[in-house]
């Protein structure tokens, strides 16, 4: 019966909180801050009270209670009774330890309100205003984020705001990206004594790492250590996918590794900003690392993990284990968005492999997903590699038929293709269209617009494009500045590009290294090796980072003007600064020994290639083979085209070019023909170059040799006569000499050969005027009696190395 009773009576309820303390008699404008900092030297404060006043928020009703934490809170809170009475501020504070009765008050009054009694009205009309506006700014936050001016005023219509309505408001401008206005918010809550907590401090931090200002994202995290404020793992994601956007996979890593060591429960988000870092820095073992950690810790990947990891793979070109992701993805139960198809169609476009793209595209559209704009961006931006354009403008015409409006970089797209096809007037009216669609133009809208009109050498159009750029409130940058320096320098008016520096100058924008190395090259080019030391040593004294492309730029100056001493010091340069030499790097060098026949220097740095693991390419056999035959080694020169043909390295018509003018100068010209013969067999096309070369190789010897050599002319005049090849009066006037010679009188090889001669040549009397071509070309002595001229100079194959296109994506930059 006992216990019954005691087992229906009710229940007693303590509503005091150990370690809290009264504090009454409190200056009416005092701040938290100034109560923690008295109160703290009893013991670790956990939270600090203050009851404001409704009609003034800055203003509070004079008591309010203090929270201690941690195992002593209980002593420290009879250690601050013992205060009671001490002046504080002007004031003698009534310092109590809670007895509970406001919580015991406010307890009984939500019984009431539970039970239906309507003695009491709880909520005033300033409450419900207050809420009401709460509700609206909450709403519009959700609901028009984009309104930005909205967002505000539904802000400050809340009389008095809350943490929490602080914090959605920080939360709001970092996801903006506007860390500004959120460190503004941030410390107008600490001046209305509203102290943050690790939600508010995680909203600023999130705010500086959407900006990538890490710095100031770190200050956050030691301001929240000092307050004693523990680190969550939103914080930790926030952090680590901060640094995984700026490419500091090593800080990233650090905080990863951090979390781990606080125990805490890891998701597939933290994973996937760690996975994000490494794939933007390549570093595609370590991601592959995270991956399957994450399978041994039972954390299933998202979609987006899956999506990161064939972005990391597309951007070292592995084709095999992109699909193989791709392959994974669908296998987990995924079914591939189209930004699954998007990240293969990248891979191939990037590739160069743009039918196998188009064909992705067709395995979406079969799948019922549609393109959207940034998958028909990188099918415009691959046929544009390929300088496809015609493809390149179907696929814009597809967007149009599509319905989809173009955006900017659709835009940019197109404009690049028009300059790349040469039609400027196009691309300018591009300009026109999207400024009609409303649609602000960027720098990199004019930047090829910018270039190809210099390259052109129309400079006055250039900058008139410039000035236009400026009036659409686009303000220059380095890049743009770079772009009309890139296309003088191709143009090699170097004196025009220097000026462009100055004008920087003026602007007050500062070169970088590209500029400097744009202008090397240029002067690389023209062999003034004075100026481009000259150069070279402003990049060192302006800090800028030298790079192996500025050295590139270099060597290809000493090695124009055969300075080759002067390149060999700066290769040992390159060492002491372990900037690694490149297959580039080894083809300057190499075709600086061609240029003076050193077979032997050539062959020591193809042993060195060797060595260091760095591949021979096409130029670097070619410019090899050019040694050879200018050292007259046709023996070496013949085992090199082997040795390439099984390294899987086919000669080009540029190689055979360079062997059959090996030929020609070993007095070889029926070797020369073979070559030619062997060259057509494997599906190479000649060019003018080969059958000058060749006609003259041939034209030195018919008087003397077999027959068969009096055929081959006759062969490869009428292939000339077929592809309709014209040759220019100097070449007219030294063949003839060799005609008159052959053919006294006249004769069916003559008759042939003036096929190809130029119009003029029939109003050409004096066979006798030598043009200085020709006089150049009786110093020319290659064979053993006659000087054998061969249109190598003009065309620039072999001696001409710096026009070889070997990176067109290295040399210059914008």
């Amino acid at each position: 019966m006992g216990s019954n009773e005691s087992r229906g009576a009710p229940k007693f309820v303590d509503f005091r909180q150990e370690g809290k303390i009264f504090v009454g008699n409190l200056p009416l404008r005092i701040k938290k801050d100034k109560i923690a900092e008295f109160f703290r030297q009893f013991g670790p404060i956990k939270n600090v009270v203050l009851i404001k006043g409704h009609d003034d928020p800055e203003r509070n009703v004079g008591f309010g209670f203090v929270i201690y934490g941690g195992p002593t809170a209980v002593n420290s809170a009879e250690k601050a009774v013992e205060f009671d009475g001490v002046e504080f501020h002007g004031r003698v504070l009534t310092v109590k330890l809670d007895d509970g009765r406001r919580l015991k008050v406010k307890t009984e009054e939500r019984r009431r309100w539970l039970a239906g009694s309507d003695d009491v009205e709880y909520r005033s009309k300033w409450h419900e205003d207050r809420e009401g506006s709460r509700k609206e700014f909450k709403r519009i936050v959700e609901t028009e984020p984009d309104n930005w001016q909205a967002v505000v005023r539904s802000f400050e219509r809340i009389k008095k705001p809350s943490r929490r309505d602080f914090g959605l408001m920080v939360n709001y401008y970092g996801r903006r990206g506007d860390m500004h206005r959120a460190r503004e918010v941030f410390e107008n809550m600490r001046a209305r004594g509203i102290e943050p907590n690790l939600h508010v401090y995680t909203n600023l931090i999130h705010a500086y790492a959407v900006a990538k200002d890490m710095d100031e994202a770190l200050s956050c995290v030691r301001k929240m250590k000092e307050e004693n404020i523990e680190m969550s793992l939103v914080t930790y994601s926030i952090i680590v996918g901060g640094f995984a956007k700026i490419a500091d996979a090593k800080s990233a890593e650090s905080w990863f590794k951090e979390a781990k060591e606080k125990d805490l429960t890891l998701n597939a988000i933290i994973y996937g900003s760690i996975i994000y870092a490494h794939c933007q820095t390549c570093n595609m073992v370590r991601a592959e690392d995270l991956v399957r950690e994450m399978e041994e810790e039972g954390i299933d990947a998202s979609i987006d993990i899956y999506h990161t990891m064939m972005d990391g793979y597309t951007n070292i070109s592995n084709e095999e284990k992109c699909l193989t992701v791709f392959d994974r993805l669908k296998e987990c139960g995924f079914t591939p968005s189209v930004i699954s198809y998007g990240c293969l169609i990248n891979v191939y476009t990037k590739m160069g492999k743009v039918s196998k793209a188009l064909e992705v595209s067709k395995m979406m559209e079969s799948s019922g997903i549609k393109h959207n704009l940034k998958t028909y961006s990188m099918l415009i931006n691959g046929f544009i590699k390929l300088s496809d354009w015609a493809n390149a403008f179907a696929i814009f015409e597809d967007v149009i038929e599509a319905g989809l409006k173009p955006d900017v970089v659709l835009y940019n797209n197109v404009i690049r293709a028009f300059c790349g096809m040469g039609n400027m007037d196009r691309a300018v009216c591009t300009v026109d269209e999207m400024q009609k669609q409303r649609l602000r133009p960027s720098t990199r809208t004019f930047m090829p617009i910018i270039h190809g009109f210099a390259k052109r050498g129309e400079m006055k159009r250039a900058l008139e494009i410039f000035d236009m750029m400026r009036r659409s409130g686009c303000i220059p940058t380095v890049h743009t500045y770079n772009a009309l320096v890139l296309g003088l320098v191709e143009k090699r008016q170097m004196e025009k590009a220097v000026k462009v520096l100055d004008e920087m100058s003026l602007a007050g924008v500062d070169p970088n290294e590209h500029t400097y190395t744009n202008i090397m090259h240029g002067y690389a080019s023209v062999g003034d090796t004075g100026k481009a030391f000259e150069y070279f040593s402003k990049m060192k004294n302006e800090g800028l980072e030298l790079d192996v492309f500025s050295y590139q730029a270099l060597l290809k100056a000493c090695c124009k003007s055969g300075r080759m001493q002067s390149a060999l010091a700066v290769t040992k340069e390159m060492s002491t600064k372990s900037i690694p030499r490149n297959t580039f790097v080894y083809n300057i060098l190499i075709d600086g020994w061609a240029r003076r026949g050193d077979v032997w220097e050539a062959a020591d740095l193809m042993q060195q290639m060797k060595q260091e693991g760095v591949l021979p390419d096409i130029h670097t056999y070619t410019s090899f083979i050019s040694s050879c035959c200018k050292a007259g080694d046709m023996l070496r020169a013949t085992t090199t085209i082997e040795e390439m043909e099984a390294n899987g390295v086919k000669p080009n018509v540029k190689t055979y070019t360079t062997l059959i003018h090996g030929w020609a100068r070993a007095s070889l010209p029926e070797k020369a023909l073979r070559c030619f013969k062997e060259m057509k067999l494997s599906g190479l096309k000649p060019d003018k170059a080969v059958y000058h070369c060749l006609m003259t190789s041939l034209l030195s010897r018919a008087k003397f040799t077999e027959e068969y050599i009096y055929s081959g002319i006759l062969s490869i005049c009428k292939e000339m006569i077929d592809i309709g090849l014209t040759v220019d009066m100097g070449t007219a006037v030294h063949w003839s000499k060799y005609l008159r010679r052959i053919e006294r009188t006249g004769g069916e090889l003559t008759e042939t050969l003036q096929k190809t001669f130029p119009p003029a040549w029939n109003s050409y009397h004096n066979f006798d005027v030598k043009s200085d071509r020709t006089k150049r070309d009786d110093n020319d002595i290659i064979g053993d009696d006659d000087g054998i001229y061969c249109d190598y100079d003009r065309n620039d194959h072999i001696d001409g190395y710096e026009d070889i296109d070997q990176s067109e994506d290295h040399r210059f930059w914008f």
